[in-house]
């Protein structure tokens, strides 16, 4: 790739949803606005190279986006197609002819951002659909880059893009910032597909690879935009505290060939400590706002826990396992249960860790997750039953699709005693 179409692809990813969302604002639909900003970036990649890239490229790119926008508005047969809608086409009408539509579409930028964020996550959508989309629209990734993160085939993403823009459309989702009771249940479904982008990169499900940073990057790029754009929301800074928090020990999690390493034997003086002070700060600011304890403040509370703990020792199981028993009060989840049983098998001793597994062996939801059956080999392990803990680590290494994570788990079983 050339200088130039390299600076074209820096500029673009960082350009592409303040241009989108400009754009959306008008046209009200947001595959029609990603179709105009595409418009504007082949028209980049066409005059840039010969012409040189321009001093404001992003102020570039949204103008030659605006351009086709008006021109789309004009056309009779939109016009046509949008007369149901009468306030909305007293709305173009006002636009088109007003004295300045660049200073319209320029205006609140940053409300534009945020309701592309809650167009794009909205839940008329399929979880994968919004992740895509949201990859795509706020994160400028091609529809290659977002298929070789999830290791799904790239025509099965394009397929979800082109559906979700069409299922959009067919629904007249509103390009809006959504109000009163319908807030709280869009912005969980918001959180919900940045958390599970960051998780994927944190933890990759399949694959070679233990961790995909990229996507981590991803996820905690769009955190903090969010987190600027809904300043007033606890849970937000609680998502990115925890996100934050967990980035800082990325560069602990795997060894110099690759292989995991589990968190209590990770060096921690490889943890990042400026994430660690951004992540402490993200939570200080949530816990300032008067709002009830919501299930992300309460993870970036533990993962708080473990950055402040210098050594494994130092670590507060007890308090861990604490906030695990308010966060399955205010999230039940099997797989909380799970994490709780592992706190409190540090805090109180592995058999009563155990228990708490055991409880949660015939779980419907826990039977082919392979960390029910590790957790229940480490536990075992420190009981002393061996063989049973070898057999444990066996079955969980053989229900990981992750390559890196089926090793370390063979091996677990291989030097159990």
């Amino acid at each position: 790739m050339s200088d130039t179409h390299q600076a074209i692809d820096a500029v673009w990813r960082i350009e592409a949803p303040k241009v989108i969302a400009g754009l959306a604002r008008i046209v009200r639909d947001v595959g029609v606005a990603e179709d105009l900003a595409q418009d504007a970036l082949v028209a980049a990649l066409e005059q840039w190279p010969q012409s040189g890239i321009p001093n404001n490229p992003g102020a570039w790119l949204m103008q030659t986006a605006k351009h086709r926008a008006i021109d789309l508005l004009r056309r009779k047969t939109l016009l046509e197609r949008k007369h149901q809608e009468l306030g909305y086409e007293i709305e173009i009408e006002q636009a088109l002819t007003a004295p300045d539509l660049d200073a319209a579409l320029d205006d609140d930028v940053g409300d534009d951002l945020l309701r592309l964020i809650f167009t794009a996550c909205h839940p008329v959508l399929s979880t994968e659909a919004r992740v895509a989309l949201t990859l795509r629209m706020l994160g400028g990734l091609t529809t290659e880059e977002i298929a070789r993160a999830f290791l799904v085939p790239e025509p099965t993403i394009a397929q979800r893009i082109v559906r979700a823009k069409k299922t959009l459309a067919k629904a007249q989702v509103p390009f809006e910032v959504p109000r009163g009771a319908d807030r709280a249940a869009r912005l969980s479904s918001v959180l919900e597909v940045i958390y599970l982008i960051f998780n994927e990169g944190y933890s990759a499900t399949a694959g070679d690879d233990w961790m995909r940073p990229a996507l981590c990057e991803e996820a905690l790029r769009l955190g903090r935009v969010l987190a600027e754009l809904a300043t007033q929301e606890p849970e937000v800074h609680g998502l990115v505290a925890l996100m934050e928090i967990q980035s800082s020990r990325a560069r602990a999690r795997t060894g110099p060939d690759g292989q995991p390493i589990l968190l209590l034997d990770q060096n921690r003086m490889l943890w990042d400590r400026l994430l660690i002070r951004r992540g402490l700060a993200a939570l200080a600011r949530a816990e300032n706002l008067e709002a009830t304890v919501g299930p992300y403040l309460l993870q970036a509370s533990i993962a708080a826990c473990h950055a402040r703990a210098h050594t494994p020792e130092q670590t507060d199981w007890p308090r861990i396992a604490a906030l695990y028993l308010a966060l399955q009060s205010v999230a039940p989840s099997p797989v909380i249960e799970l994490n709780r049983a592992v706190a409190v098998g540090m805090a109180y001793g592995p058999q009563a860790g155990l228990d708490l597994v055991d409880a949660l062996v015939d779980e419907p939801t826990l039977k082919d997750y392979h960390l029910l059956p590790s957790v229940r080999g480490d536990l075992l392990n420190k009981l002393g039953r061996v063989d049973e803990a070898r057999a444990e680590f066996a079955r969980a290494a053989a229900l990981t699709r992750n390559a890196r994570e089926r090793e370390l788990l063979l091996k677990r079983a291989a030097v159990t005693t």
